[in-house]
Parts: C-alpha cells; sequence; structure tokens
C-alpha cells in the first residue's frame, strides 16, 4: 500500500506542474525562453534514456521470464509500439490549434492585444480547448509515470520529474489565453490547475481497473508501452518545443545533460 501511495504521490506532482507553467507565464512578459529550451531538451533526454535503457529491458526481463525467450522478446516489441501507436492515435484526436503539444509562443497565443469582444471571447475558447486537450494527453501519462514508481521508485522519480518539466509549457498554454480573455490571474491559474489533475486520475482510473489482472505479462507489457508512450512524447514534443522556445544547441545540450544525469543516477543505485 505504502508503494501504491507513493506512485500516486509522484503522478500527482508530475500533473499539477502544469500550475509552475502558470506562475512563470504570469511573471513572464514575453517568450524568452531559453531555460526552457534546455529544460524541454534535459526532460526528453531523461525520458529517452531511461525507456530505451531501463524500462524497456525491465519490461523484456518480466515478459521473457514468463513466457520463454522468444514470445516474450516478441511482445515487449509489440507492447513497445503500442504504446507509441496509442499516444500518436490520442494526439491526432485533438485539433491542431488546441494540442498542446504543437507548442505557440506567448505572443503567438495572445495576438494582437485589441479590446474587441470577439477577441477576447476566442481566447478564453482556446485556454478552455487546451485545458481539455492536455487533460486527455495526460491521462496515459499518468498511468506511464504511475507503472514506473510502482515497479521501481527510484525510476518513478526520474520519470516524474522529467514529466513535471514536460507539462510546464503545457501550462502556459492554458493560463495565457485565458488570462488575456478574462483578465483573471485566478481564473487562469485554476482551469491550468485542473488540466493537471487529469495524470493523477489516469493513474488511479488505470490501477483500479488492471489491479485484478496484474501479473507478469501485464506487467511487462504495460511497462513496455510506457516505454514507448515516453519515446513518442520525447520526440513529437519535447524536442521540436525545445528547438522552438530557444536555439538548436541549447536543446542538444539539454538532451546529452539529461541522458548523462541519468545515467549516472542508474550506475549510483547498481
Amino acid at each position: 500500500m505504502n508503494n501504491v501511495l507513493f506512485a500516486f504521490g509522484l503522478t500527482l506532482f508530475a500533473g499539477l506542474a502544469t500550475g509552475i507553467g502558470s506562475l512563470i507565464a504570469f511573471l513572464n512578459k514575453g517568450s524568452s525562453t531559453r531555460f526552457l529550451s534546455v529544460a524541454l531538451g534535459f526532460s526528453a533526454g531523461v525520458m529517452i534514456f531511461v525507456s530505451m535503457i531501463e524500462i524497456f529491458v525491465k519490461a523484456q526481463a518480466k515478459l521473457v521470464g514468463a513466457m520463454g525467450l522468444i514470445p516474450g522478446s516478441w511482445t515487449t516489441a509489440a507492447a513497445f509500439f503500442g504504446g507509441i501507436f496509442f499516444i500518436a492515435i490520442i494526439d491526432r484526436l485533438v485539433p491542431e490549434d488546441e494540442n498542446p503539444h504543437e507548442m505557440h509562443t506567448v505572443e503567438e497565443i495572445t495576438g494582437t492585444p485589441k479590446s474587441d469582444h470577439d477577441h477576447f471571447k476566442a481566447l478564453k475558447r482556446t485556454g478552455v480547448f487546451v485545458a481539455l486537450a492536455i487533460a486527455i494527453h495526460n491521462f496515459p501519462e499518468g498511468l506511464a509515470t504511475f507503472i514506473a514508481a510502482l515497479s521501481d521508485p527510484k525510476l518513478g522519480i526520474a520519470i516524474a520529474v522529467a514529466i513535471a518539466i514536460h507539462n510546464i509549457p503545457e501550462g502556459i498554454a492554458v493560463s495565457v489565453p485565458i488570462y488575456y480573455a478574462t483578465g483573471s490571474r485566478k481564473k487562469a491559474f485554476v482551469w491550468s490547475f485542473l488540466s493537471g489533475l487529469s495524470e493523477p486520475l489516469g493513474a488511479l482510473v488505470g490501477y483500479l481497473i488492471l489491479r485484478p489482472f496484474i501479473n507478469d505479462v501485464v506487467f511487462g507489457a504495460l511497462f513496455a508501452g510506457v516505454a514507448g508512450i515516453m519515446v513518442y512524447i520525447s520526440f513529437d514534443e519535447l524536442l521540436p518545443a525545445a528547438r522552438e522556445y530557444g536555439e538548436h544547441h541549447l536543446s542538444i545540450y539539454g538532451l546529452i545533460a539529461g541522458m548523462m544525469v541519468m545515467s549516472v543516477s542508474l550506475l549510483l543505485f547498481l
């Protein structure tokens, strides 16, 4: 039970990082986001490295141990790409304009300031739809964080931090249009905060549904699927966003730093 509560707490922390993005949006006058570029690259480095070096390998060990070498290896690969296709389908179902994975600067979100009622109404609609889109995207991410933390608490911490970093710009994407439309920091923060709650909700719903069926095969397949989900998020969202927010080399430096930090942290716990 302690492991379950710990895993849920990590998922809650990762999801509510959207609120941090909201606070950054209020403090930031424009889109000077060089640090965010490095941070997103770092997050991608952590997620790619840990997915391919740690999670995939552990999933394969579970499945091979339960099913044998050939069936277990094939099932691992199928679950990995299944996770990729799953999150890709969710991504495709969300319209591009409201998709938090299609990154925009603060200026692009707000447009040219004007007092026109229709402009503010459109901005509020954008913020609400982005909040709903983020809720849809964060649901499987919450399950991914929860399953990883349940298997290995130290690994769960690394993944939760990486996902929290990538939730920050999503919080910005929710709060900026709502703030400019309503003039209320409170409303903008609340919508941003609520959009992140789908992450722990995904963990809770997934756990309650899957708990009666958990065994080595199910756990290994879920773990491999988690690796696929995180690799897709890194390549489809984090790296493009990191390049969008800063110079090309900044995102690469962040990527390499994330891989190095993750590698050292794994080596320290051998």
